[in-house]
């Protein structure tokens, strides 16, 4: 089962966490807490069960702050500390959730595919995470990414190929590939970027973007 939603109105969420998890959604004096409600300006009400409620109020600048704040404890309860739950409320971070249940046919079959995503001693979880830089959590019976929104997609495919059978191989090298796409991609954009400063330049030569302009003598 994932927890998620149990109901919703325009400016209010209202999840469902595991009891487990409600300690560290607080936090130590009730610091984790303090914090999503003063970067997002929503109020939190979170009961002893796991149910969260997530309101919207006047402080709230971003009009997607209560959804970021449901992502952030939906992190949260799916076993990300709060640091890199927090980078939810940058507009650049995203949040899947894969839920082991739909790959699996019995309670044995989510234990060996948990194993497989994993892997020995962290091995495979963690090759997952230095290929993509997105964070990665098992926990209970789902699988929790958080990155910037390609890195996940890349990190969502791979976890997907492990849990429909793939050999740890063939997932390495696909994450390989992707990772060299995005290097390509990230050198082709820095490029460009150079050209247009260079032609810039060369239509400006005597702009200086060291240039202090005095102000005029009243």
């Amino acid at each position: 089962m994932v927890f998620g939603n149990i109901g919703q109105d325009k400016n209010i969420e209202i999840l469902k966490i595991p009891r487990e998890r409600v300690g560290v959604l607080i936090g130590k004096k009730g610091n984790v807490k303090k914090t999503i409600e003063k970067e997002l300006g929503v109020k939190l009400e979170i009961d002893a069960d796991g149910t969260v409620t997530i309101y919207g109020t006047d402080k709230q600048k971003d009009p997607l702050a209560v959804w970021k704040a449901k992502d952030i404890v939906r992190a949260i309860g799916r076993g990300f500390n709060p640091e890199i739950a927090l980078k939810l409320v940058s507009d650049e971070y995203v949040l899947e959730v894969i839920d082991i249940e739909d790959y699996a046919s019995s309670e044995n079959s989510i234990r060996r595919l948990k194993g497989r995503v994993i892997g020995k001693e962290g091995k495979s979880r963690r090759y997952i995470e230095s290929l993509t830089g997105a964070n990665v959590s098992v926990y209970g019976n789902t699988v929790a990414i958080v990155g910037e929104h390609e890195p996940v997609q890349i990190a969502k495919e791979a976890v997907e190929m492990l849990l429909r059978g793939a050999s740890h191989a063939k997932t390495y090298k696909f994450l390989e590939r992707e990772r060299q796409k995005i290097k390509r991609a990230r050198f082709e954009l820095w490029k460009k970027k150079s050209d247009v400063d260079e032609l810039y330049e060369k239509m400006n030569p005597n702009y200086d973007d060291d240039v202090e302009f005095e102000e005029d003598e009243e």
